[in-house]
């Protein structure tokens, strides 16, 4: 069975990508990723910030008490030679290049454009395989246009396109007002792929402490309808791969994603939950659905329920939303033993059993 695929350019031997997280930073745990399947590898993001904080830490350190005990400050490596900033991942780039017979690819989170373009190069020269943009920014300034952060994405992508030869992903956010038009703005502005969607996480409320809670949630399947729209609607319109993110626990998500044009599915929470062997279940569920439906190889089920592979292609848009609120029924609770939720009445004509929003 041809299961190959490819991606930014890179060619894989199947569609499913271990997504950046915790796993994917240590190699004892990326080598068994690889062992159960995972054609690709993204290591958890390079945080500009965070270096930025180490390094000031190292500097307020070593410059502190230099006027009182001039003589300590040898005791302390110099600047350059220190264990500092990108040094801990970009040995980790290297060192899983070395490990990994799949392609290894990179995650970088920038705060500033020196910090995008300075990281990017450093990170193309570890050997990083590819890049994965990964641009979070809450828009929380109400000053800030819808326009504004679209560009913000574009310059951002342009300043690292022009600054490393290798594949560049983007995440992006499935917040913006026409995602469409987004997407097309982004394969121009020189994306190879596009991941659908970055999942900015929200945070929550203790009501004992009466503090703001930054817990990490993981997805469940039912996040998957969102991107599952998105990756239908630009399947065939767009040059860029197309990477489904979110929701996937099983095989069933594998396949849904893949039936509407997703070039590979990314992973992450299914692997945190059940650990990296799961990889090898999602893929031979994947095995066992094509090979129950005599599907030979992944280009013969890739984007055939997309909308262009559609005969009914407003089964994505408006025309579809309106079936599914008429198409709603209240549950019968006669079997439960609890009665009936009574269907309010209505003086506009409208049959009562329909829903309309």
């Amino acid at each position: 069975m041809d299961l190959t695929t490819r991606y930014m350019g890179l060619q894989l031997k199947n569609p499913l990508v271990a997504s950046a997280s915790p796993l994917t930073g240590e190699l004892d745990s990326l080598k068994r990723l690889e062992d159960a399947g995972a054609a690709a590898l993204i290591l958890p993001s390079l945080f500009q910030e965070e270096i930025e904080a180490e390094t000031a830490r190292y500097e307020h350190l070593t410059s502190v008490h230099d006027d009182s005990w001039p003589e300590g400050l040898s005791n302390f490596p110099k600047l350059a030679d220190a264990q500092h900033g990108p040094h801990e991942y970009l040995e980790l780039v290297r060192r899983a290049r070395r490990a990994a017979g799949v392609p290894v690819i990179a995650s970088l989170n920038g705060i500033s454009d020196e910090g995008w373009t300075s990281y990017a190069r450093q990170l193309e020269q570890a050997g990083a395989n590819g890049l994965e943009l990964n641009i979070y920014f809450i828009a929380a300034d109400l000053a800030t246009t819808g326009r504004d952060v679209e560009q913000r994405y574009l310059d951002i992508l342009q300043s690292v396109r022009a600054a490393v030869s290798i594949p560049i992903a983007i995440k992006l956010s499935p917040y913006f007002s026409a995602v469409g038009n987004m997407a097309m703005a982004l394969e121009d502005a020189g994306a190879d792929g596009l991941v659908l969607f970055n999942r900015f996480y929200q945070p929550d409320l203790d009501l004992t402490r009466l503090q703001v809670l930054t817990d990490l949630k993981l997805s469940e399947p039912n996040e998957i309808r969102l991107p599952l729209l998105w990756l239908a609607v630009l399947a065939g319109r767009t040059k860029a791969s197309l990477a489904a993110s979110t929701g996937v626990t099983s095989a069933d998500e594998v396949v849904k994603y893949l039936l509407v044009g997703a070039d590979v599915v990314m992973t992450t929470s299914s692997l945190l939950r059940q650990g990296p062997g799961h990889m090898a279940t999602l893929l031979s569920g994947l095995e066992k659905w094509l090979d129950a439906r005599e599907f030979d190889s992944l280009r013969h089920v890739s984007g055939i329920m997309s909308q262009r592979g559609m005969r009914d292609p407003q089964a994505f848009e408006r025309s579809n939303y309106v079936k599914i609120l008429q198409g709603y029924r209240q549950p019968d609770r006669s079997t439960t033993g609890q009665p009936a939720a009574p269907v309010p009445s209505r003086t506009d004509g409208a049959k009562p059993n329909r829903i309309l929003g």
